[in-house]
C-alpha cells in the first residue's frame, strides 16, 4: 500500500513531459475561500514555511504539491538525488531547480497551468496535494474584474475529476452553511463521497462557542469525515513561531477544549488521514487508470501508425504511394475499395448509375416526333418530289427527316461522357481522403498526383467526346431500310390506308372534298382563288391548313417509319455510348494510370522535393510518438504494482 502514492506521483511526472492531461490521476485538491487557513493547513502538514504570503489573492496558480518520505540525513546509505540537506524541494519541470528549504520560494503567475514541486523530508507522509486560489469574491487591487469566475473554472477543472479528493478547508468563526468551498464541493460530488471537511482556526471562535457539534457531523455531515486544527496566527508568523511550537499548543488546546476529539483532530492526524484516505482511494481508481492507459496506448499506436515513418528511401516510399494510389482509384472503380461509402454512390457504382438510369432514362425521354410537324414532313415530301405531283411517298424525304430526329442523340451522348469524365475527377478526391491517409503527409505529392491525373483525363475526353459524335455519324452516313427490326413501307402504308377506310364511296368522297375546296379559300401550298391578287414576292407561307386525306395519310406514313428507324437508333446509341466511354476514357485511365504516375513524378531531381512533409504532420507525428513513450512508461509503472501490495 506504501508505494501506491509514489506510483501516482510517477505517473505525475511522466505524463508533464509531454504536458498532456489526458489521464486523471488520484489526488487531494484543497480548496477554501481566501484566509480560511489553506495555507496553514499545508504547511502543517509539511512543517515547513514555504508557501508565499500576503494580502489578496496570493496563490494564483494551481501547485500540485508531492511530500516524499525519505531517512534522515545521518541514516542514509548514499546521497539522495545529489543533495546532502535533510530536507529539499524540487521543481518537476525544473529538475536541476533543487534547494534546501532556506532557499525555497516560487512566484505565482496568473495561470492556470499548474506548479509541480517535490518535498523531500524525513517529518512528511507521503501524499499527493493540489493547492489553488483562493475563492474570492471581489476584485482588488490589480486582480481583473471577472477574477471570481476565473478562480472557481479552475477549482470546478480540477475537482470534477471523478478520481479526485476534495479537501474543504472552512474556517470554524464562520457559518458552515455559507462555506464557499462546501458549496463547490457539493456540485461535483453531491453524495460527499469525495470530500474531507477541515475546519480550521479553532482557536479563534467567540467566547463561550465551540465547534463539536460540527466536527461530530450534526451540523452538516460529510462522508469522509471532518477534523478541526488549529491555525498559526499572524503573530505566531512575524515571531517566526516554529511550526513544532505551533503542533504542541495545538495538541494543548484540543486537549483542554476538545478532550473527546483530541486524538481525531489536529494537524497530525489529519496528514496520516489524508495519506490513509489516498492510499485506499488509489488502491480503488487503480484497475481502471490502467484499463485507460491500455486503451489510449491503442488508439495512439494506430494515430501513429497512420503517419507513417519518416523518410529513408525516397524512390522506393515514392513507388510505395503511387502504386497504392493507383491501385486504390482501379479498386474505386471496380467496387473493391476498403473504405467504401455508404451515404452516397461513389466510382464505378456512380458511373453504372449515369450509364443505366440518367444516360438510359434521358434517351427514353426523347420523343422521336419531337419538333417536327406536319408542315414540315409536307415541305420535305414536295421538295424530294421536285416539279412532279408525288403519287408515292419518297424516300429521300424519309432520311432526311430521319436524319434530323437522330442528331439529337448527339447532346445526351456528350452529357454522359461529362458526367462519367466528373466522376472520375471525383474519385481522385475520394482516393486522398480515404484509402491513401500516407500521400496527405506529402502536400507536393498529393497536388502532383491529382495534376497529373487529372492531366490523363482531360487528354482522353476530348477523343472519347470524338469517338461518341463517330457513333452518331456513323448511323447518319447509312440508313439501313432494311434493318430486320425496321417496320416495311409497304406495310406502314397499307396499314395507314386501311385505318383512314370509310364506308362513303371513294369517289363520292373526292367529289365533296372538290366542293369543299372551291368554296374554301385555298392556303398554304394550293393555288390561289380566281379573282385575288397574285404577288410571288410578297406572298407568305401559311402557318397551317387543313390536310387533305392523302396529305394526312402520307404524313403518318412518315411519322411511323421515322418512329420505327429511331428506336432502332437510339437503342444503338444506348448501348454502344457506355461501350465508348468505357473503352477510350474508363479502362484507359485504369491501365495507364500507374505507368503515367510512374513517368511524370519518378525523376531524381522531383524525389526530395515531392517527398517533403507537411510541417503539421511531422509536429503531430511527434507529440503522438512522446504521448505513446509516456503511455508506455505509465503501464510499466502501474504494472509494477503487484496485486497482492494492493491489500
Amino acid at each position: 500500500m506504501e508505494t501506491l502514492i509514489p506510483t501516482i506521483n510517477r505517473l505525475q511526472e511522466v505524463f508533464l513531459t509531454v504536458g498532456a492531461d489526458i489521464i486523471q490521476l488520484p489526488q487531494i485538491v484543497v480548496v477554501g475561500s481566501q484566509s480560511s487557513g489553506k495555507s496553514s493547513v499545508l504547511e502543517s502538514l509539511v512543517g515547513r514555511d514555504f508557501l508565499p504570503r500576503g494580502s489578496g489573492i496570493v496563490t494564483r496558480r494551481p501547485l500540485v504539491l508531492q511530500l516524499i518520505n525519505v531517512s534522515p540525513l545521518k541514516e542514509r546509505l548514499k546521497v539522495e538525488n545529489g543533495v546532502k540537506a535533510e530536507e529539499w524541494g524540487t521543481f518537476i519541470h525544473c529538475k536541476i531547480c533543487r534547494h534546501p528549504f532556506f532557499f525555497f520560494f516560487y512566484i505565482f503567475g496568473i495561470s492556470p497551468e499548474p506548479i509541480y514541486l517535490k518535498i523531500f523530508s524525513p517529518n512528511v507522509l507521503n501524499l499527493t496535494l493540489v493547492d489553488l486560489p483562493g475563492i474570492t469574491k471581489v476584485p482588488v487591487g490589480d486582480q481583473p474584474e471577472d477574477i471570481e469566475t476565473q478562480v472557481q473554472e479552475m477549482i470546478l477543472s480540477f475537482i470534477s475529476n471523478p478520481n479526485s479528493l476534495i479537501l474543504a478547508v472552512s474556517p470554524a468563526n464562520s457559518d458552515l452553511a455559507t462555506s464557499d468551498a462546501l458549496k463547490l464541493a457539493r456540485e461535483v460530488d453531491p453524495d460527499g463521497r469525495r470530500t474531507l471537511l477541515v475546519v480550521s482556526k479553532l482557536d479563534l471562535m467567540d467566547a463561550g462557542t465551540d465547534a463539536l457539534e460540527v466536527l461530530l457531523g450534526r451540523v452538516i455531515p460529510v462522508r469522509l469525515g471532518i477534523i478541526g486544527v488549529v491555525n498559526r496566527s499572524q503573530h505566531d508568523i512575524n515571531t517566526q513561531k516554529s511550526l513544532e511550537d505551533s503542533m504542541k499548543d495545538e495538541q494543548t488546546f484540543l486537549q483542554r477544549h476538545y478532550p473527546s476529539l483530541a486524538s481525531r483532530a489536529g494537524s497530525r492526524y489529519l496528514a496520516k488521514t489524508l495519506s490513509k484516505l489516498l492510499m485506499h482511494h488509489i488502491r480503488d481508481c487503480l484497475p481502471e487508470l490502467k484499463t485507460r492507459v491500455t486503451v489510449l496506448s491503442a488508439q495512439y499506436q494506430a494515430r501513429l501508425n497512420g503517419y507513417g515513418q519518416p523518410v529513408e528511401d525516397h524512390s522506393a516510399t515514392l513507388l510505395q504511394i503511387v502504386t497504392k494510389f493507383a491501385s486504390d482509384y482501379c479498386n474505386t472503380i471496380e467496387g473493391t475499395a476498403r473504405h467504401i461509402q455508404t451515404t452516397e454512390l461513389c466510382g464505378g457504382a456512380r458511373i453504372c448509375y449515369i450509364f443505366h438510369e440518367t444516360f438510359g432514362r434521358t434517351l427514353q425521354s426523347i420523343d422521336p416526333l419531337g419538333g417536327l410537324t406536319d408542315l414540315d414532313i409536307l415541305t420535305a415530301i414536295r421538295n424530294a418530289t421536285g416539279p412532279r405531283p408525288a403519287l408515292f411517298v419518297p424516300e429521300v424525304s424519309f432520311e432526311l427527316l430521319v436524319k434530323r430526329q437522330m442528331k439529337r442523340l448527339v447532346e445526351p451522348s456528350l452529357r454522359c461522357v461529362e458526367l462519367v469524365h466528373e466522376e472520375l475527377q471525383r474519385i481522385i478526391q475520394h482516393c486522398s481522403s480515404f484509402s491513401t491517409q500516407e500521400l496527405l503527409r506529402f502536400p507536393k505529392l498529393h497536388d502532383s498526383i491529382v495534376e497529373v491525373v487529372t492531366g490523363l483525363l482531360r487528354k482522353r475526353l476530348p477523343i472519347t467526346n470524338e469517338m461518341v459524335h463517330n457513333l452518331v455519324a456513323i448511323e447518319l452516313a447509312y440508313i439501313n431500310t432494311k434493318h430486320p427490326d425496321f417496320t416495311d413501307a409497304a406495310q406502314v402504308s397499307a396499314s395507314v390506308n386501311s385505318q383512314q377506310a370509310e364506308a362513303v364511296d371513294g369517289g363520292k368522297r373526292w367529289k365533296n372534298e372538290k366542293a369543299a375546296e372551291e368554296k374554301t379559300p385555298a392556303t398554304g401550298f394550293s393555288s390561289p382563288s380566281k379573282g385575288q391578287a397574285i404577288n410571288l414576292l410578297d406572298t407568305a407561307l401559311p402557318v397551317s391548313r387543313k390536310l387533305t386525306s392523302k396529305e394526312q395519310r402520307d404524313c403518318e406514313v412518315i411519322q411511323r417509319l421515322i418512329k420505327s428507324y429511331f428506336l432502332i437508333v437510339r437503342k444503338s446509341i444506348q448501348d454502344s455510348v457506355p461501350k465508348t466511354v468505357m473503352h477510350f476514357l474508363v479502362n484507359h485511365v485504369k491501365e495507364h494510370l500507374q505507368s503515367e504516375l510512374v513517368g511524370q513524378l519518378y525523376k531524381q531531381p522531383l524525389l526530395h522535393e515531392l517527398l517533403i512533409e507537411s510541417q503539421d504532420t511531422a509536429q503531430q507525428r511527434t507529440e503522438v510518438a512522446q504521448m505513446l513513450e509516456a503511455l508506455k512508461k505509465a503501464n510499466n509503472v502501474i504494472s509494477e504494482i503487484r496485486e497482492t501490495h494492493l491489500w
